[in-house]
């Protein structure tokens, strides 16, 4: 009798099990694609519209979506329909781990000529937190630690609001160097660059040695060796004259040997 009733039992548990996995796939029921072929593109009419009004009618409809889906998930929940809590949940799960990019570079909307010279104190206190996030992510050293990736996107993103926020601030070429760093750091070389320009544009002392680090950027990993050499040779002139940046003298005086080379062998 005591079998009878454990193997029953036993039973039981494999049914609920089998069942919480769900019987059905739901792949019947995946959207297939527009076409089997690629054809041309569609052509898309966009009007007056520009970068920025795209981007943030982009990020509206994808915030919509996901509101969508978790609307869903909450219906399926209260009325018991399990098949399609499944399939909604696990749309919502390959969304959230979906790679979704940020496309608008904040350093690109001031323009060169912008003089930051008054001290602001938001934007000094936006300044502060970020390099407390930066820091607690750990050193920026040339091993690449995925799990501080996020703290240091979110330092990021304060660095990126006071420079869209204060333009005026003394603490926007600051920003434009911490966050160039950043960008150089997860090998985003070209946005790295953008940020390391407008810092020499705005760091009128040379404070920063940011067009050292932006010929190294476009000779190491660009390759775009004319703009490097004069890069190099420009940071001579101005943050080389500095005593601390002393190694990164020798350095691009190194480089600017070697690259003149090269082009007199291609020469």
């Amino acid at each position: 009798m005591a079998r009878i009733a454990l193997t029953t039992i036993v039973i039981v548990l494999l049914n609920i099990l089998i069942g919480c996995r769900g019987a059905d796939s739901g792949r019947s029921q995946l959207i297939p694609p527009e076409t089997k072929r690629p054809g041309p593109p569609r052509v898309v009419n966009i009007g007056d519209m520009g970068e920025t009004d795209i981007i943030e009618q982009m990020a509206v409809n994808r915030q919509a979506y996901k509101h969508g889906l978790e609307m869903l998930i909450a219906y399926y929940t209260k009325t018991g329909n399990n098949m399609k809590l499944q399939w909604a949940s696990k749309e919502l799960d390959a969304f959230n781990k979906m790679p979704k990019y940020n496309y608008v570079i904040v350093v690109d909307q001031p323009g060169a000529n912008l003089e930051p010279s008054v001290s602001i104190p938001e934007a000094d206190e936006l300044y502060y937190e970020a390099m407390e996030i930066k820091k607690k992510a750990g050193p920026l050293g040339p091993i690449q630690l995925l799990k501080n990736a996020d703290e240091l996107r979110l330092a990021l993103a304060k660095f990126d609001e006071l420079i869209k926020r204060y333009p005026s601030s003394d603490k926007v070429d600051d920003a434009a160097f911490e966050a160039g760093d950043i960008h150089e750091y997860l090998k985003d070389y070209t946005i790295a660059l953008s940020y390391y320009k407008r810092t020499y544009e705005w760091d009128k002392d040379g404070f920063y040695p940011a067009r050292f680090k932006a010929a190294r950027i476009l000779d190491e990993y660009l390759h775009r060796n004319a703009e490097a050499l004069e890069l190099y040779q420009q940071a001579i002139a101005t943050e080389g004259q500095r005593t601390k940046y002393r190694e990164w003298k020798e350095y691009a005086e190194g480089r600017i040997r070697a690259l003149q080379k090269v082009d007199e062998v291609v020469g």
